[in-house]
């Protein structure tokens, strides 16, 4: 299943929140090239632009789809399609950026160093990654893929796995200057109950579970896993449901 620019869209605001904080938090002042790893529709590099006005930003993604809608969105700038988990360029970024695209890709032990070792002289790796796989909304779901009407078809689908802040603080505090760890739950309120819910993890974590589903089988999986959302989310009095939404952040600077 392919990456959806309208799809991830649908919760802009909501998405966009943690890079805001994210960019503000960045060190670095001067900046001459930044780039946005996992840029997706552009909303990320669009934040990374409104800080540094007068650099050069670099988009890049492996979703053509996404890439349009960033293009579209950002004319004026370059966009490019990359596996980011083999990016190696020649130049040295002031600002390396990389917001909620890094937890899809395996190896951090050696990607977060190597991503800290392409930087500039004074130059920050700010990184901002979901810390929910423990979360209902991931529990419930790798739970109905297990079950015994899903587990021959998907059962095996597994998220890449993350790891705990401390092992991000080892990994990276030989290869920084400075080196900052902290994380951030949003309480997330999505009008329309646990369809919003449904419709927020279609366009993330849903995706390689619905991938090797017909589209029936997509149907009536999505609606299994709203009724166990219902029950874990409940619909508010003006009928929208919380999501917290726990969230990593990375800042290691040169």
């Amino acid at each position: 299943m392919s990456w959806s620019a309208r799809q991830y869209s649908s919760f802009e605001q909501e998405r966009t929140r943690p890079v805001r904080d994210l960019v503000a938090a960045i060190p670095t002042q001067q900046v001459r090239l930044a780039v946005d790893l996992g840029c997706g529709p552009g909303n990320s590099t669009e934040v990374l632009v409104q800080r540094y006005a007068q650099a050069r930003v670099i988009g890049l993604d492996n979703s053509e789809d996404m890439l349009e809608a960033a293009r579209q969105r950002l004319p004026g700038l370059r966009f490019e399609h990359t596996d980011i988990g083999r990016w190696h360029p020649d130049e040295r970024f002031d600002v390396i950026l990389a917001n909620a695209s890094l937890q899809w890709l395996p190896a951090h032990q050696s990607l977060y160093p190597r991503l800290a070792g392409l930087l500039a002289p004074g130059g920050s790796l700010a990184i901002q990654t979901p810390d929910n796989l423990e979360e209902p909304s991931h529990r419930l779901l790798r739970e109905l893929a297990a079950s015994p009407a899903w587990a021959a078809r998907i059962g095996g689908v597994r998220l890449e796995a993350r790891h705990a802040a401390s092992d991000y603080y080892q990994w990276l505090r030989p290869h920084c200057r400075q080196l900052d760890v902290w994380r951030t739950t949003y309480h997330h309120a999505l009008a329309g109950g646990a369809a919003a819910v449904v419709e927020w993890f279609k366009g993330s974590a849903l995706r390689p579970y619905l991938a090797p589903l017909e589209a029936a089988e997509q149907a009536a999986f999505l609606a299994q896993y709203q009724e166990a959302v219902a029950r874990a989310y409940p619909t508010l009095d003006d009928g929208s449901v919380l999501l917290p939404f726990p969230r990593l952040f990375i800042m290691a600077s040169q």
